[in-house]
């Protein structure tokens, strides 16, 4: 039987307070209140196609910039995954795939494999998505989730004009490949997937 792949995070700075649960092995369902629009439409997207349940209070100090908001959260959803796959044993590691979204095509590759690292390959001056949200937060809170996660993490926008199109094209891909590399392969569901025998 599955153990329970669940964490509970709180974060408290200067900067923001946060509070987020994650069950890996859920249906998608999310309840997100981070107090920027646009950031609480990406994580939800996130959970329905990843199906996993995600619930995330963020208050910060929005009054200087969304910036603050969405790293941190980035940190705390990375060390939710971190927590609920404790020793990884029987995941399948690694997830990609190749995303469109209308005119924007994206590829993500991702591995758990315990040696964080980013790539990120998008176009230069992206213009604001809906007045207020910067297109370059998308790759800090990559750079956060993947950091806190310990995941080798590679995102590339093929093509696209679109800042929200690539955006979601991103987060939706990012969530099936998470989904991937978290399920576990029945055939090793004891095994932790590397010669080393701990990632």
């Amino acid at each position: 039987m599955m153990k329970n792949r669940s964490a509970k995070i709180e974060r408290d700075t200067a900067e923001t307070q946060i509070s987020l649960s994650l069950n890996i092995d859920g249906t998608g369902a999310s309840t997100i209140s981070t107090g920027i629009g646009f950031f609480d439409h990406m994580l939800t997207l996130f959970s329905r196609h990843g199906r996993f349940d995600l619930e995330v209070s963020a208050k910060g100090d929005l009054e200087v910039d969304c910036h603050h908001t969405v790293e941190d959260v980035g940190i705390a959803l990375g060390q939710a995954f971190k927590e609920a796959l404790g020793d990884k044993k029987g995941i399948y590691r690694y997830g990609s795939g190749q995303f469109p979204m209308d005119e924007t095509l994206v590829n993500v590759a991702l591995d758990f494999g315990g040696r964080p690292f980013i790539e990120y390959v998008g176009p230069e001056g992206v213009a604001n998505i809906g007045g207020n949200f910067n297109f370059t937060l998308i790759e800090e809170f990559l750079r956060a989730f993947a950091f806190n996660a310990l995941i080798n993490l590679h995102t590339e926008i093929v093509r696209g004009r679109d800042p929200h199109h690539m955006a979601e094209a991103i987060f939706k891909g990012m969530a099936r490949c998470v989904d991937t590399a978290t399920q576990v392969d029945p055939r090793i569901s004891d095994q932790i997937p590397s010669t080393k025998e701990v990632l």
